[in-house]
């Protein structure tokens, strides 16, 4: 058994039910849950403590879309500068190299940066199955999560519609869609777990209305709903999207998601960027990952949380793909998420204890958990300390509007991640940082090399 005691914590942010900010207290974690939140806590001569004076602590950040694979693609000159579509055709060309161990090592990479900036929880969405790899992709990405430590669900993504059916994709990186459900009920059937505190979960995340047929939205809808996981697909991401839907299929894409029976609390969107106000309400119950960083990079647009949260939309954020981003930060996608709602809403947009809520609880939430995201008794220890101390902080007066506006570093001082302490002043406690970096590199280039051969 383990514990620890965080010690004079200077402002804990619980997000619990009452939205209690506490000032000098301590937290008690014993093996992977939190037993008490209180002042003055005792603990057993064996505990750990923590002094937390002058940090903040607030549940981890719970990453709600990602493309663990593209951090070995990023900075492509090739690329870099075009929206959604094009970059997607350049980039799929590099992409049909992929191999298992790069997405192992593409994962690593990726928890690192997640976990280094305040992530506990991440999702990933793996769509990319070349034909000359190994289908089993996400077991890999799921071993590199049970090695740094760090909770995961993977989406079992998929492409079933390349370019010779009209769809954007290559052929030779789409599979067959009886191969694809078969490794998703395997997926499930292996690694899906349910209970409480659940280090891993599986989603199936077919990839986009431009990549799948309705048939297989269908029928993963229907495998998904059978094995009681959830959903998850991008959406509305582009007015390109949008134009594709209602030439291909005569509606735009919320509606096609009516359509197919893909609305309920059981599924989450990327991006839901373009809507009106008739798809907001047919979104209600249903999930948003926000993606502020990768939205301006491609030049995608702005996605409307404030109304999105208003027709009772669960929104959580998210740092997606890192070659539309070209980083893993997750607290900094909490500070442009502020910005970017700011830049679009006026006074009239989310507060710093609203953002970070998304960024916790409202991520949890829109995962389907309730274990996650807040920090009171009985809930999971995934807690992350800021240390406020630094004069990047000074003059401000108050401790939620410096974590999300404030700061030269995106590094935290402490992530625990159930129970366990995987980051501590920014360095990696599981695995060999260095060792990752250099490895991963190694393979990103040999993969962007061998395809500006050819």
């Amino acid at each position: 058994m383990s514990s620890f005691l965080f010690k004079n914590i200077s402002t804990a942010v619980t997000f619990d039910n009452k939205d209690r900010i506490l000032e000098d207290i301590d937290i008690l974690v014993v093996d992977n849950q939190i037993i008490a939140v209180g002042k003055d806590i005792k603990a057993e001569e064996s505990t750990e403590k923590i002094d937390c004076k002058g940090c903040v602590a607030l549940p981890g950040f719970v990453n709600t879309h990602h493309h663990l694979y593209q951090t070995l693609f990023r900075g492509i000159k090739e690329v870099q500068e075009k929206p959604l579509f094009p970059w997607l055709v350049g980039l799929y060309e590099f992409w049909k190299h992929l191999t298992p161990e790069a997405v192992y090592y593409g994962a690593m990479v990726g928890f690192s940066e997640l976990l280094r900036t305040g992530c506990t929880t991440t999702a990933d969405h793996h769509y990319l199955f070349p034909k000359n790899s190994s289908g089993e992709l996400i077991d890999e990405q799921l071993k590199a999560a049970s090695q740094i430590g760090i909770r995961f669900h993977a989406t079992r993504g998929s492409m079933s519609f390349g370019r010779k059916g009209g769809g954007l994709p290559p052929d030779s990186v789409v599979q067959k869609e009886e191969e694809i459900l078969l490794d998703s009920e395997r997926l499930i059937n292996k690694y899906h777990d349910n209970r409480k505190f659940a280090m891993q979960r599986i989603a199936l995340a077919p990839c986009s209305p431009f990549s799948v047929s309705r048939e297989l939205m269908v029928q993963s809808r229907d495998l998904a709903r059978k094995k009681g996981v959830m959903l998850h697909t991008h959406l509305a991401e582009t007015l390109d999207e949008e134009k594709f839907c209602l030439d291909k299929y005569g509606m735009r894409p919320v509606e096609l998601m009516e359509s197919l029976g893909w609305l309920g609390s059981d599924v989450w969107f990327a991006h839901v960027i373009h809507v009106n106000e008739k798809d907001m309400k047919l979104l209600k119950g249903a999930g948003a990952a926000h993606c502020p960083t990768s939205n301006m990079k491609l030049n995608s647009g702005i996605c409307p949380t404030s109304e999105l949260l208003k027709h009772g939309v669960k929104l959580g954020i998210a740092v997606d793909g890192s070659a539309s981003n070209d980083g893993s930060n997750m607290w900094e996608e909490v500070r442009r998420t502020y910005l970017i709602n700011h830049l679009k809403y006026g006074t009239a947009g989310l507060t710093a204890y609203q953002v970070l809520r998304m960024a916790t609880r409202g991520g949890a939430e829109l995962l389907g958990r309730d274990d996650i995201g807040i920090i009171e008794r009985g809930k999971a220890a995934d807690i992350v300390l800021f240390d406020l101390k630094d004069i990047a902080y000074a003059g401000c007066h108050d401790p939620l509007v410096a974590l999300v506006t404030c700061g030269n570093t995106s590094l935290v001082k402490l992530t625990m991640v159930n129970g366990k302490v995987v980051v501590k002043d920014g360095r990696l406690m599981t695995i060999n940082s260095d060792e990752i970096c250099n490895q991963a590199h190694k393979l990103a280039s040999n993969i962007v090399n061998t395809e500006r051969s050819l």
